[in-house]
């Protein structure tokens, strides 16, 4: 067999939440569905393949999928159920290689190099051998896409919904050549309106410019961007989740929200919930920046507490300072609050920090109850109005660390 320099897989899992819900309800099975953050959600997350076969797209409002298809399913959203399935699928890949970055929830690189030699068989067999290993794992199908470079098996693994597309990294520079750039993981619509203004709409457009034109406007990012387009990306899988250069909770309210009681009442649900994930962590920050969406654009302003912090009611005066001196009574409909620095926790607190002291181990008792009898078992008091709506799943999940943030 041709031994590739490098073999990279990428599997991506079918519609992934709808899929789970038509697996777990075989009513559903075959029919359109949608899923949304919970009953009250009036955006579609994802949908079927029924669904999509009427036009329904994700980010599409409900009552619009409803008038495209009058058969339209709308289903309450299982963030835990998705990642308990996506947790299975991770680990079983495992088997068919220890070389694995988990992308997303539902997408995986796999380093298949060191592999080549002990399956001694084609790509498409090791493709196939993935799909199988996935499928045994979870019950679903999954897109494999196989070349000799990440970016090359991510748009390989787009060409068919459950299927299999392998590019060998010789071919992968004229495969490539006629998609536009924008087909690219990572080149988004400004950097595509950037590249189109330099004459370059399609991958093979690429190389009429030099590599410094892009370097120069977005640094080492756009020496990646230039290779990518030639089937050439340089990006290794990576297995270790980078330090945590900011973590944050939003939350999607009621449209036009003014009442000062519920702002505040929503702010403390975040910052109850930046707390905990720094506390389960073992991190603290010190600057932490907390935002408005309104209709009219967004609000925002960046606080520092006097010393570092994991406390839910250090970080909630904040968000009650920005209430009372930014915002002017709009409506509102997002609130979000991140901890822009966070950083190891000390082991030694300050000396005099008696008070700092004191709600650490209240914390600890709050997080151990509420780690056994579920999120939010115990609470402040006015988290009694808090959102039905369910936590979502963080683009950057992953199955432990910092990244795994729904499940408080």
């Amino acid at each position: 067999m041709t031994r590739w320099p490098r073999m990279i897989a990428l599997i991506d899992m079918a519609a992934f939440f709808a899929s789970v819900e038509q697996m777990d309800r075989p009513e559903w099975r075959g029919r359109p569905i949608g899923v949304t953050n919970g009953e009250r959600g009036t955006c579609i997350i994802t949908s079927s393949y029924e669904a999509r076969a009427y036009g329904i797209k994700t980010g599409m409002r409900v009552k619009e999928a409803k008038q495209l298809c009058p058969g339209f399913i709308q289903v309450p959203s299982r963030p835990a159920r998705y990642t308990e399935i996506s947790s299975a699928i991770m680990a079983a890949l495992e088997d068919v290689t220890p070389d694995i970055e988990i992308f997303s929830v539902d997408e995986a690189f796999l380093d298949l190099t060191r592999c080549q030699s002990y399956y001694n068989t084609t790509p498409e067999r090791i493709g196939r051998l993935i799909k199988q290993t996935v499928f045994d794992a979870s019950g679903l199908r999954c897109a494999v896409g196989i070349s000799g470079d990440k970016t090359t098996a991510k748009w390989a693994a787009k060409r068919e919904k459950v299927g299999l597309t392998v590019v060998p990294p010789w071919a992968a520079e004229a495969t490539l050549a006629n998609e536009p750039v924008t087909e690219l993981c990572g080149i988004s619509d400004g950097i595509g309106a950037f590249l189109k203004a330099r004459g370059v709409e399609r991958c093979g457009d690429m190389k009429r410019i030099p590599i410094s034109a892009v370097a120069q406007r977005f640094g080492n990012p756009g020496r990646r961007l230039w290779l990518m387009a030639q089937g050439r990306d340089p990006e290794p899988v990576q297995q270790e989740t980078a330090p945590a250069k900011s973590l944050g909770h939003g939350k999607v309210i009621a449209p036009d929200t003014r009442d000062r009681e519920l702002l505040l009442m929503y702010y403390m649900h975040m910052a109850e919930k930046v707390g905990r994930r720094l506390r389960k962590n073992d991190l603290e920050a010190q600057t932490f920046a907390i935002s408005l969406r309104t209709d009219l654009g967004g609000i925002g302003a960046k606080y520092r507490t006097a010393a570092a912090t994991d406390d839910g009611a250090a970080i909630y005066a904040l968000a009650k300072t920005f209430i009372d001196t930014r915002w002017g009574g709009q409506g509102g409909f997002q609130v979000q609050i991140n901890a822009l620095d966070p950083r190891p926790a000390a082991q030694q607190g300050d000396l005099f920090a008696t008070d700092s002291t004191a709600a650490g181990g209240l914390n600890a008792t709050v997080d151990d109850i509420n780690e056994k009898f579920g999120a939010f078992a115990v609470h402040r008091a006015p988290l009694v109005r808090r959102t039905d709506m369910p936590n979502v799943i963080s683009p950057g999940w992953r199955p432990s660390g910092h990244r795994e943030s729904i499940d408080y």
